[in-house]
């Protein structure tokens, strides 16, 4: 077998093992073994296949894994999806009462009810979004 086949083959197996693991290091030692075919399919040695290999395999793992783990992690106090929408302002677009009504928060159009079911909140209104729930807005 060719020493660059074999080194392709390597890159292969770890990226299939970063698949199973979303670790970023099996990826980034997938990358040495990329440089290493490319050395091995320009008739490089085995020692400067490997020396190649290790290099760039430290140098990823090191410098680039560092990055994108910044890259890829959400901070803390980073709100997503309807979590986001709690402490919005919200217009109220038909009356909210405690059974039902429409507002429209960030330029998106609720269904909405009142959180203390014994109030109602006119057109025209500006709410604050106190939860969600399912596709409903509780607001007061």
């Amino acid at each position: 077998m060719d020493g660059w086949l074999a080194w392709a083959l390597v890159a292969v197996g770890l990226v299939v093992f970063e698949v199973l693991t979303v670790n970023l290091v099996f990826v980034m030692v997938a990358g040495g073994a990329l440089a290493a075919a490319v050395v091995a399919l320009l008739g490089g040695g085995v020692a400067l296949q490997f020396g190649v290999f290790t290099v760039v395999s430290l140098m990823l793992v090191g410098v680039v894994r560092p990055v994108a783990l910044r890259h890829l992690r959400v901070p803390f106090g980073t709100r997503t999806g309807v979590d986001a929408l709690r402490g919005r302002d919200a217009l109220v677009l038909e009356t909210v009462t405690g059974r039902d009504g429409r507002v429209k928060i960030g330029g998106e159009v609720w269904s909405a009810r009142a959180y203390d079911p014994q109030t109602h909140h006119n057109v025209g209104e500006v709410l604050q979004v106190i939860e969600i729930s399912g596709a409903t807005a509780l607001v007061g």
